[in-house]
């Protein structure tokens, strides 16, 4: 099918809009102009429904997507709650160059995600989230692969492949089974040696010596997630049945008994048939006053972006170094690196120190980047204990949907998440199971 076939298709639909009980065009309204909501906003659009895309900046994804990871990682969706971190906890959070750094808060919500998400921390719960959401990725993978069929979006992306490093043979020999497991659910995904590493990528020659091996997964990729949203407003600002509404706050939801009618904002309320939360962490103190208590936290990460020249020796594949829980995603004329855990704090600030621990930690690794121009940043990844994202009806609101909770792989399941809520909202058969990623 051409382009303009699609394009056409896509108008015959959006002509059949879908109606009311009233008698009016079914009003949908999206909270959150971040990946999943600019995604949730695209399928909803494309079932014929009128979208209002609401978001509090002037601009999409200027929170937690504007300079994430970069990693499009189908095939690595492993949560963070896993049996091998609980003997880690001690010296991580003891060590100030620790990939995770905790600070205990008189927070009860705090305490409630820690131990949920210790209650994680066991092999049957890690391989049964593994193969779920293994089913949403590959669903994004699809996805995307559909999306830039029909639309030539520019964003950076980059068919690398994934390759994991490992300094300890212990660590490698223990994801050896999970590689294994992952390969009979469809995941590409091989092990190497030292030199095979180094020979993959030849960046990594300064540590060679030091390489236990790595697992290289072939089908991933990298691309800047900004650059992709800001290509979905293009599309969406197309759409004769979407309407933009950008640089307004939403302040409250308002609701008649288990309806919500219209969403309050600071500069007049926007009425709805339907509302579908996907703000991230500010959906939670929005859902509080409804009597839902969404159990996210957010887990504080960091990034920079570095320039490249073509004299710079960079990675040229997707690198991540487990022991340091540093990823590397090259994009054509930058280098994003994205790391660190900080939990226990409330904003997105920038902490100079981890900052400098970030950089030291990169040139030990690739000694030959150049790091005075690099930008930091810093954003908060709204995190299930489980890892798995909240896809689905809130509660006992009839009219009330959720897309959040994809923690640190937003842009990697942002399409499926897309996907599998615009599917409960028609009332479709769902392209996936819809029940692990339900609220409970």
């Amino acid at each position: 099918m051409t382009n303009l076939d699609v394009s056409h298709n896509l108008v015959l639909r959006l002509a059949i809009t879908v109606i009311n009980r009233r008698g009016n065009a079914v009003q949908v309204v999206v909270i959150g102009a971040g990946v999943v909501g600019l995604a949730s906003a695209w399928y909803l659009a494309r079932q014929g429904l009128q979208v209002t895309l609401v978001d509090r900046h002037a601009d999409v994804a200027q929170e937690t997507s504007f300079a994430n990871g970069g990693q499009l990682s189908y095939s690595y969706v492993a949560p963070l709650a896993d049996p091998g971190v609980i003997s880690k906890l001690p010296q991580w959070l003891l060590r100030a160059d620790s990939p995770l750094r905790f600070r205990p808060r008189l927070d009860p919500a705090q305490w409630r995600w820690c131990m949920a998400f210790l209650r994680s921390c066991n092999d049957a719960q890690v391989r049964r989230t593994i193969g779920e959401m293994l089913s949403l990725s590959f669903l994004s993978r699809d996805a995307l692969d559909e999306l830039l069929g029909e639309h030539a979006l520019d964003f950076d992306l980059i068919r690398t492949g994934k390759l994991v490093v490992y300094r300890d043979p212990g660590a490698l020999a223990a994801a050896a089974p999970m590689v294994d497991w992952q390969r009979s659910l469809g995941a590409d995904q091989r092990i190497l040696d030292g030199a095979g590493c180094v020979a993959l990528e030849p960046a990594l020659q300064a540590i060679g010596g030091q390489l236990a091996g790595g697992i290289f997964t072939p089908g991933e990729a990298t691309g800047d997630c900004l650059r992709f949203c800001q290509g979905l407003k293009a599309l969406l600002a197309q759409l004769p049945n979407v309407h933009l509404v950008l640089g307004r706050e939403v302040k409250a939801l308002v609701h008649e008994r288990n309806r919500v009618v219209a969403v309050r904002t600071d500069h007049g309320d926007l009425p709805a048939d339907a509302v579908v939360m996907a703000a991230g962490m500010f959906s939670v103190p929005l859902l509080k006053p409804l009597g839902i208590s969404l159990p996210l936290y957010g887990l504080r990460g960091y990034s920079l972006s570095v320039p490249l020249d073509a004299a710079m020796q960079a990675p040229r594949l997707s690198v991540t170094d487990a022991a340091r829980k540093v990823v590397y995603a090259p994009l054509n004329q930058h280098l994003r690196i994205a790391a660190m855990v900080d939990m226990g704090v409330a904003r997105a600030d920038i902490d100079p120190a981890r900052i400098t621990l970030l950089k030291q930690q990169v040139l030990e690794t690739f000694p030959h980047l150049e790091l005075t121009n690099a930008k930091a940043w810093a954003g908060l990844r709204p995190s299930t204990a489980h890892s798995k994202p909240i896809v689905g009806r809130a509660g006992n609101f009839s009219n009330l949907w959720l897309n959040v909770g994809q923690g640190a792989l937003g842009f990697t399941l942002a399409l499926g998440s897309a996907r599998l809520l615009a599917a409960q909202v028609m009332n479709e058969a769902p392209p996936i199971d819809p029940a692990p990623f339900q609220l409970r």
